[in-house]
């Protein structure tokens, strides 16, 4: 048996030299590495929205404001903005029916100001995104507005993986 333990080690070692090692991620023409596409559970999707927000709260506490609440008018709403955004095939603000974002918020109940919207389109993950808003000072200023008080995320994913992000914020 210690013949076969010794003979299966030094296999290893020696395929370990010959290519057969992990490698590391892919690069495109830029040099940066291929983007990896994230698969959304059944567990991611409901535990989403909790996961961004103790970001965003994170964030904004650091920074010395108040925590924010998810809403559920306004995460109707960019849930929906997100499905409609890949019927589109493009990220904006518009809705296929011409609505902005406050026209979507209020058919969905949301009766207090809206701040903004963020939207993505991608194939990371919410924590990805989050941190592609926050290195954009449109979007971060979005997040990060002092008279915000509420929040709502929404997210569609197509079969190619592709995910449509969209987050509403509230005063």
């Amino acid at each position: 048996m210690n013949k076969v333990t010794l003979a299966a080690a030094a296999a290893l070692v020696a395929l370990s030299g010959c290519g057969f090692a992990a490698r590391g991620p892919q690069v495109g023409p830029d040099g940066q590495p291929l983007p990896v596409a994230y698969r959304i559970s059944a567990r991611d999707d409901a535990e989403i929205p909790t996961r961004l927000l103790t970001q965003v709260n994170l964030l904004r506490a650091q920074s010395g404001m108040a925590a924010l609440t998810l809403s559920p008018q306004l995460a109707a709403a960019a849930a929906a903005h997100s499905r409609d955004m890949s019927a589109q095939n493009r990220a904006w603000h518009f809705g296929s029916d011409g609505s902005s974002p406050l026209d979507r918020a209020r058919r969905q109940g949301f009766a207090g100001s809206l701040l903004g919207e963020n939207i993505s389109e991608t194939y990371e993950n919410e924590i990805a995104t989050l941190s592609g808003w926050m290195q954009t000072r449109d979007t971060r200023d979005v997040l990060m507005d002092p008279a915000a008080r509420e929040i709502g995320f929404g997210w569609f994913q197509e079969q190619t993986n592709k995910i449509w992000w969209t987050a509403l914020v509230g005063g």
